[in-house]
């Protein structure tokens, strides 16, 4: 009988859970990625800069001149699972600048993989998380980084996992037919269960979406698939793995560096579209209204030429798993509209700034334009009686003030004025 995902116990079982944290010191670890490494090949720091834009490298490593990412090797064992190294990726935002993500790589033994995800997941009647105790984040950045969920639904309200599964000859649900190379449903249905971190008591899922799931699924090759959904990355072999020597070693790395960093890259996209839309939503908000929608267009133009890339890499897979990513929270759609609005409060903003000009050109008219008569007049009549020249003023006062009061007159005057912000949208309808 085929083993269930549940009880099935994989070749390799990875898990990589990355949570959001808020930097308190720069760590005292090395600069760079975590470098992983497999018969005589690895991904290095130098490798992975040769995948990546270099726009997103920077996001993603830093600068030698300022470095953005850390890292630390371990070799802690809880339980089933054991800690293989820790990350720090400095994520900040500009209202939020100690923001940071931290991976933690971990390694399953035994029949325990979907067990681990589900307690990381929170799933009810999981067990407690293996994340306590000698791999409580808290324990692990100590004095380094905060760890605790953050107040504002910046980044991850959960922990993100990416979970890596390689099968052995006895799990046919996961395996091509050797036939035909036919891949069965099962094999989807364990990929969706390892990116959920749920099983068909957390969440039933109905027969209909299984073609949904599959039409989702990234067939990296035939030899391995992934699923990327809101919470969680799945990776799943679909050929029996024959141990140290064999391809998914190398699978294995990509799964914890390059594929790793580009659904990073794709929550570093997340966090700032938020914080964008969060400013947008409070710019009408206070005086100055014209140097906060400049300071939020200027914090747009550096996002879009820093951490906006739909095409980070010439990698295809990598870039598969960052437009998943984005696809799971709307991303493109949500940064075009962020956009939009933004130009709409700039055009907005220039339109009153150039009625606020046409407006001091009109007084300077209504103003200039009686006076410089009234003295024109007075010199005219080569007069240089005080009486004359007073009498020239008052009338050319009272033909402004006249002026001023004339319909023209007031639009001038109002266009002056700071305009209002716009009303707020209508609360519920009272019953």
């Amino acid at each position: 009988m085929s083993p269930d995902l549940a009880t099935a116990e994989g070749v390799r079982q990875l898990i990589t859970v990355v949570l959001p944290a808020a930097l308190r010191t720069v760590p005292p670890w090395e600069t760079g990625p975590l470098p992983f490494s497999s018969r005589g090949s690895g991904t290095d720091l130098a490798l992975r800069q040769t995948y990546f834009t270099p726009a997103a490298g920077r996001a993603l490593y830093g600068t030698p001149e300022r470095p953005c990412r850390w890292y630390r090797k371990a070799d802690i064992s809880h339980g089933p699972v054991s800690l293989d190294g820790i990350e720090l990726l400095s994520t900040g935002t500009e209202r939020h600048p100690s923001y940071a993500l931290a991976m933690l790589h971990l390694t399953v033994r035994g029949p325990h993989l979907m067990d681990t995800l589900r307690a990381i997941g929170g799933r009810y009647g999981a067990a407690p998380s293996p994340l306590h105790g000698p791999l409580a984040p808290e324990h692990l950045l100590r004095d380094i980084a905060e760890t605790r969920p953050r107040a504002r639904p910046f980044a991850l309200v959960r922990p993100y996992t990416l979970a890596f599964l390689t099968p052995g000859p006895g799990h046919t649900p996961a395996l091509r037919d050797p036939a035909d190379g036919a891949l069965p449903e099962t094999a989807d249905m364990w990929l969706w269960q390892l990116a959920s971190r749920s099983n068909g008591s957390d969440y039933p899922l109905p027969p209909e979406e299984l073609p949904r799931i599959r039409e989702r699924a990234l067939r990296i090759s035939a030899d391995w698939s992934a699923l990327v959904l809101r919470h969680g990355a799945a990776f799943l072999g679909h050929r029996a793995d024959r141990g140290q020597d064999d391809f998914f070693s190398f699978a294995a790395q990509h799964v914890r560096s390059v594929y790793l960093d580009a659904l990073l890259l794709g929550s570093i996209q997340r966090d700032h579209i938020d914080e964008i839309a969060d400013s947008l939503s409070d710019v009408f908000d206070g005086p100055g209204l014209a140097r906060r929608v400049a300071a939020l267009e200027g914090q747009l133009a550096r996002f879009r030429s820093v951490y906006w890339q739909q095409h980070l890499t010439a990698h295809g897979p990598a870039n598969d798993l960052l437009v998943a990513f984005q696809e799971q929270y709307r991303l493109p759609e949500r940064f075009a509209d962020v956009t939009a609005q933004a130009a709409d409060f700039g055009q907005w903003v220039q339109t009153r700034q150039n009625q606020q000009i046409s407006g001091a050109l009109g007084i300077l008219t209504i103003l200039g334009l009686p006076l410089g008569t009234a003295l024109g007049i007075v010199q005219t009549l080569g007069t240089d009686s005080p009486l004359h020249l007073a009498a020239g003023l008052g009338a050319a006062f009272a033909a402004t003030a006249a002026a001023l009061a004339t319909p023209y007159g007031r639009l001038v005057l109002a266009s002056l004025r700071e305009s209002p912000a716009p009303p707020p949208p209508p609360g519920p309808p009272t019953p």
